[in-house]
């Protein structure tokens, strides 16, 4: 982060492929050439830990803080690999290009998972697969047995299964390992297949000079191994419900706030085990990423708190964080520590001072940058500092082209333009703003594909506090033009980014 550089944000989800969704086979490979022949020296993307349907396949709400997607994993590279025949590959369903869809992609990959492990399971060479079992038991064997389980108990929240399953009686789970035993083998080579190509892809891209830059949410989802198999860091009640869930307050853009419902940490048997299963979890986190964002990070410093149950977030409380102990016992376990600090939204001195004396990197979302404030506003370019990271807009914001379009007022809009020192119009803003961040003091600067392309509101990502109708959007290869490929270049050297 000491050198300036330049990089593209973009979830695997939204790389072109003919199966439904983004995955780690040859378009990642192309858009990792893409970022090397443009200059750039990051990759940014979301977390890729297992999503959920009912959570509206948010990468932010998993069963894992810690397992792969496997809907990422290439059935090309499977069949390169001759875990799956190359003609079931023609056997595909017809699937839209610039949409993700996850059901009719999951049934049809689970089809080729379930070929590929019958053909596995008659291999006789499997040390690489019994090798990573090994290094990988901490945390493979807890969530091969509740995906299993869940599985087992037909999709029914760990809380609500027998009670000595759900507070895990050693004969119990004894049991029904071996009940479950071949779905629970299924579960750990799609984990090994998963990290085989998400390891080849890193590689590559590291070759190239190319850093991977992950995101890691703060909390973890109630319905999630972690939760089950560590109940005593989260605050629950004897019948192991929730007594808190996390969110936050309301304001200027919700009057009631955000109910994630996301179990809360118990901070302080935390601190009494040294924080072991964070520890363990940024180890594994620095392993597949580079460097490593940190989602919602001013929960370290204060979080906010809401009685389970509640409708909304209006009768949280603000609950003191680990603070400095958390990231003191971190360092010493980890002294090359690589994080950035998600910053944004309603940041209290103690936060500041929290990122500042660890010298964490904080963010600078420019589309934040132009209302009344302007002249004293931190998001402002002339007010960036070089630790940080400047960003257009992130995965949760509208793109520039539909902010300008639909969302930024006429007073905004003036704003904008004094401060470019000429008007725009919306084919245009896109590349405005891009070049502000790259022009920024700011060491590292961050872009959506979709500004890159100069994509309107179809093309959003995500809208927080909203349940439908997210990461979905994926770009289309002949999107990206020798044009496109040519400015983004020119940028990047003209403001000594590559």
């Amino acid at each position: 982060m000491k050198k300036r550089s330049s990089g593209i944000l973009l979830h695997i989800t939204s790389l072109p492929s003919p199966y439904g969704i983004g995955d780690m086979g040859p378009a990642a490979y192309a858009f990792a050439d893409f970022l090397a022949d443009t200059c750039q020296g990051f990759w940014q993307v979301l977390p890729l830990n297992p999503t959920y349907p009912y959570s509206g396949n948010s990468p932010y709400k998993s069963p894992s803080s810690i397992a792969g997607n496997t809907l990422l994993i290439s059935p090309e590279l499977m069949a390169q690999q001759g875990l799956i025949n190359q003609k079931d590959l023609f056997a595909s369903p017809v699937f839209l290009e610039d949409k993700i869809d996850y059901k009719q992609a999951t049934a049809y990959k689970i089809k080729l998972f379930n070929q590929a492990f019958e053909r596995f399971q008659h291999q006789k060479n499997r040390y690489d697969f019994e090798r990573f079992c090994l290094k990988q038991k901490d945390w493979l064997e807890d969530f091969a047995l509740f995906t299993a389980i869940v599985e087992y108990f037909h999709g029914e929240t760990w809380q609500k299964w027998p009670k000595e399953v759900r507070d895990r009686d050693i004969k119990a789970l004894q049991s029904l390992r071996e009940k479950l035993k071949k779905n629970i083998e299924k579960e750990k080579f799609l984990q090994f297949v998963f990290f085989n190509q998400w390891f080849f892809l890193k590689n590559y891209c590291n070759q190239k000079n190319i850093k991977i830059f992950g995101d890691m949410p703060i909390y973890v989802n109630y319905q999630s191994a972690d939760t089950w198999a560590n109940p005593d860091i989260f605050k629950l009640n004897q019948e192991k419900y929730p007594r808190f869930v996390a969110g936050v307050p309301p304001d200027c853009f919700s009057r009631t706030g955000q109910l994630w419902g996301d179990p809360v940490y118990d901070w302080e048997t935390l601190k009494q085990k040294k924080y072991g299963w964070w520890i363990e979890r940024m180890k594994h986190c620095l392993n597949v990423f580079d460097v490593v964002r940190i989602d919602h990070f001013r929960g370290f410093a204060g979080y906010w708190e809401i009685p389970y149950g509640e409708k909304t977030a209006i009768n949280g409380r603000w609950e003191k964080g680990p603070g400095k102990d958390f990231f003191n016992a971190m360092l010493k376990q980890l002294p090359n520590l690589q994080v950035i600090a998600e910053d944004l939204g309603l940041i209290t001195p103690d936060v500041q001072e929290l990122i500042h004396y660890f010298r964490f990197p904080g963010m600078k979302v420019l589309l934040f940058a132009f209302d009344e404030t302007l002249p004293q506003n931190p998001y402002a370019p002339h007010n960036h500092i070089k630790n940080c990271v400047t960003y257009t807009g992130t995965h949760d914001n509208n793109t520039v082209r539909g902010w300008f379009e639909n969302e930024a007022g006429q007073e905004d809009k003036q704003r904008f333009f004094q401060y470019l020192g000429h008007e725009v119009g919306p084919e245009d803003a896109h590349l405005c703003m891009i070049r502000l961040a790259m022009m920024s003091v700011a060491n590292l600067a961050i872009i959506p594909l979709q500004d890159i392309l100069g994509l309107g509101e179809e093309a959003r990502m995500n809208t927080p506090a909203t349940a439908n109708g997210n990461w979905l959007w994926r770009f289309k290869q002949d999107q990206i033009s020798s044009h496109v490929k040519g400015l983004l270049k020119q940028m990047t050297i003209l403001y000594g980014r590559e």
